[in-house]
C-alpha cells in the first residue's frame, strides 16, 4: 500500500523553498561607514565602507554588486564598486558563506563637489539570482561632508605672496692684494717689483681711499711673507721675517703718502709648503703626482727640504717656475664701499630715481616704504627703470595678489617671467599660491618643487600640505605663522592649541578669520568662540550660508539659526 505524504508536508516544504528563494533586503544594520559625518580631504570624499552579511542572509545562486552613491542637490555621484556571491556561483567574485556568512570592506572616494556639506550616502544594488535580475532598495548609510579641510583655497586667498628679495648691502666689503716678488735667499725690495701692475693697483686703491672716505672706509692691510721650502727651516724663517718687514715698510710708507693711517698686520710663514703643492699641482710635469707622493711622506722639515732640493735637481721646472713664485710677500688691503643711507636713498628717489641702483630701488620698496600703495608705487618706477629686471614685475604680481586684484592678469604676468627664469623661487612660489587658489593641487606640488628659499615659502607649503591632507605636517610648516593657514591646520590636526594660539596671534583677522573661529569653537565646546566668529560672518553672505549647512555646527543648530537670522 502508497503511503501518500500528509497535506502538511508539501505545505511545509513549499513554504521552506520559497522562503530560501528569495533575497533579503539590506538594512543600514548591515553598513558601517568610515568617518561619519564624511569629510572632505585633498579634494575629495573618501569613505571606507564595512558590510556585515550574517549567517543565512546570502542567497548561494546570488550575485550582487554594491555601488555607494552619493547624493546632492539633485545630483548624484557614484563611488567604488563590489561585487559579491553565493557559494554555487562560478564567477570570481567575493564569496559569501550561507552558513557562516561575512565581512567586507570597501574604499571608495567621490571628488568633491560644492553642495556636497548636506549629502546623503546610499548603497545601492544590482542583483541576480541565477539568470533572473532582482530588485533590492537603496539603503541609506551615511551623511555629510564636513568640508572645512577645503577652505584651504580660501586660506590661500590671504596668504602672503612672495616677494623678491633686495641684494642691497649697506657696507660691502673689499680687498686689494698686491705681490712682491723676492730672489732667492732675499728680502730687499727691488725697483722692478714696484713697476707691477698688482703694485700701481695697490697704491690707486690707497688713493681713491683718501678721496672718498665718505663712501670707502679703512679696516686694515695684512701682510703675509713666505720662503720657499726648500732651504734649511731656520733660515728659511729668518727670511720670511725679513721680508715680511720689507713689505710692511713698504705699506705703511704708502699709508703716510697718503695721508692715511690704519693697522699693518705682518704674518710670515717660513716654509710655504701649501703654496708649493698647488703649484705643482697646477704645474705641467707629467710626474706632479708622484713627486707629491713621495714628498707627502716626509713629516720632518729638514729631511722634506733635502727632497725638495733633489726634486728640483732633475725637474728644472721646479726650480724655474715654480720655487720662484713660493719667494714672496703679499699685501692686501681691507677696506668697505659704504652704500646711500636710507635717508640718501628716499631723497634721490624723489629727485631722480634714474641715479638709484636696481638693489636700492628693490630696497626702497620692500623696506623703506610703510604702505601698500608707495611700495607699488616705488615698485613701478623700479620697473619702468630695469625692465629687464624680473624682481620689480614679480613684486608687482606679489602686490595685485595680495590685494585680491586680478588674479588672471596677474597669472598671465607670471607665466610669462617664468618662460624666460623657469628656476626663480619666487615667481614659482606665486604659481604655487595660485593654484592652491584654484584648488590645483598637482600644479602646486609642481611650481612649489622650485620655490624652495622664496619668501613665505614655509607658509605656501603648509597650505599645500593642508590640500594634500598631510595636516600635522601642514601644522609644522605653519608653526611659526599666525594667518588662516595656521588656524586651519590646527583644527584639521586636532591641535586645538596651536591653532589658538594663530588665532590669538593673527594680526590681519578677516572673516574667513572669525568663521575658523567659531569652527574651532565648535570643535572644542566653547559656544563664546561660536558666539563671535558668527557675529563675525553676519554679513558676508557666502560664509553665512556656509555656515547654516556646515556639520560642524549640527550639535548648536539653534545657536546658529539665532545670530544667522
Amino acid at each position: 500500500m502508497k503511503t501518500q505524504p500528509s497535506l502538511f508536508l508539501l505545505a511545509a516544504s513549499a513554504l521552506l523553498l520559497t522562503g530560501c528563494s528569495k533575497l533579503k533586503n539590506f538594512t543600514e544594520k548591515n553598513f558601517n561607514v568610515t568617518p561619519t559625518p564624511l569629510e572632505y580631504v585633498a579634494g575629495e570624499v573618501p569613505a571606507t565602507i564595512s558590510t556585515n552579511i550574517p549567517a543565512k542572509f546570502m542567497h548561494k545562486k546570488a550575485v550582487i554588486t554594491m555601488t555607494p552613491v552619493l547624493r546632492y542637490n539633485g545630483i548624484e555621484t557614484a563611488g567604488t564598486s563590489a561585487t559579491i556571491q553565493g557559494e554555487n556561483v562560478e564567477a570570481n567574485h567575493q564569496i559569501i558563506s550561507r552558513k557562516n556568512g561575512a565581512h567586507t570592506t570597501l574604499r571608495t572616494a567621490f571628488p568633491y563637489q560644492n553642495g556636497m556639506e548636506s549629502a546623503e550616502l546610499y548603497m545601492t544594488f544590482d542583483a541576480r539570482k541565477g539568470n533572473k535580475a532582482v530588485s533590492l532598495p537603496d539603503v541609506k548609510i551615511g551623511y555629510g561632508t564636513v568640508a572645512t579641510a577645503a577652505l584651504v583655497a580660501d586660506a590661500a586667498r590671504t596668504a602672503a605672496p612672495a616677494i623678491s628679495p633686495d641684494n642691497f648691502q649697506r657696507s660691502i666689503q673689499q680687498k686689494q692684494a698686491a705681490t712682491i716678488k723676492f730672489l732667492i735667499n732675499q728680502a730687499n725690495l727691488r725697483g722692478s717689483e714696484l713697476n707691477s701692475q698688482t703694485i700701481r693697483d695697490f697704491i690707486t686703491t690707497l688713493r681713491n681711499i683718501k678721496s672718498n672716505e665718505q663712501s670707502l672706509v679703512l679696516n686694515n692691510i695684512d701682510v703675509q711673507a713666505y720662503a720657499s721650502p726648500d732651504g734649511a727651516f731656520n733660515f728659511n724663517d729668518k727670511l720670511a721675517a725679513e721680508r715680511g718687514s720689507t713689505a710692511e715698510n713698504y705699506a705703511r710708507q704708502q699709508l703716510r703718502q697718503q695721508k692715511l693711517d690704519t693697522n699693518v698686520d705682518m704674518k710670515y710663514t717660513a716654509e710655504d709648503w701649501e703654496g708649493f703643492q698647488e703649484l705643482v699641482s697646477q704645474s705641467s710635469l707629467q710626474d706632479k703626482e708622484l713627486i707629491l707622493r713621495v714628498l707627502s711622506m716626509y713629516t720632518d722639515p729638514e729631511q722634506r727640504e733635502r727632497e725638495i732640493h733633489n726634486v728640483a735637481t732633475v725637474y728644472s721646472e721646479l726650480a724655474d717656475a715654480v720655487l720662484p713664485e713660493l719667494r714672496r710677500a703679499r699685501m692686501t688691503i681691507n677696506y668697505e664701499v659704504i652704500g646711500r643711507s636710507d635717508a640718501q636713498i628716499l631723497e634721490q628717489l624723489k629727485q631722480d630715481p634714474k641715479q638709484l641702483s636696481a638693489e636700492e630701488l628693490l630696497y626702497a620698496a620692500n623696506i623703506l616704504s610703510d604702505n601698500d600703495d608707495s611700495r607699488q608705487a616705488v615698485t613701478t618706477t623700479g620697473a619702468s627703470i630695469y625692465p629687464n629686471d624680473f624682481r620689480f614685475k614679480n613684486n608687482l604680481a606679489a602686490l595685485a595678489l595680495k590685494s585680491g586684484r586680478n588674479t588672471e592678469s596677474v597669472q598671465a604676468t607670471l607665466r610669462q617671467l617664468l618662460a624666460s627664469n623657469p628656476n626663480a623661487p619666487e615667481l614659482n612660489a606665486n604659481m604655487g599660491l595660485l593654484a592652491l587658489r584654484d584648488g590645483n593641487v598637482k600644479d602646486a606640488e609642481l611650481y612649489l618643487a622650485k620655490a624652495s628659499g622664496a619668501s613665505n615659502f614655509d607658509e605656501t607649503l603648509g597650505l599645500l600640505a593642508i590640500a594634500q591632507g598631510k595636516y600635522s605636517n601642514a601644522v609644522t610648516k605653519l608653526s611659526k605663522t599666525s594667518g588662516n593657514g595656521a588656524i586651519l591646520a590646527g583644527i584639521l590636526a586636532q591641535d586645538y592649541a596651536s591653532a589658538r594660539l594663530a588665532l590669538e596671534n593673527n594680526k590681519t583677522p578677516d572673516t574667513l578669520t572669525s568663521y575658523l573661529k567659531a569652527v574651532l569653537g565648535a570643535r572644542m565646546q566653547n559656544a563664546d568662540y561660536i558666539r563671535d566668529g558668527l557675529r563675525a560672518v553676519s554679513t558676508d553672505a557666502t560664509l553665512t550660508q556656509r555656515a547654516k549647512n556646515d556639520l560642524e555646527f549640527a550639535n548648536y543648530q539653534d545657536l546658529v539659526k539665532s545670530i544667522l537670522k
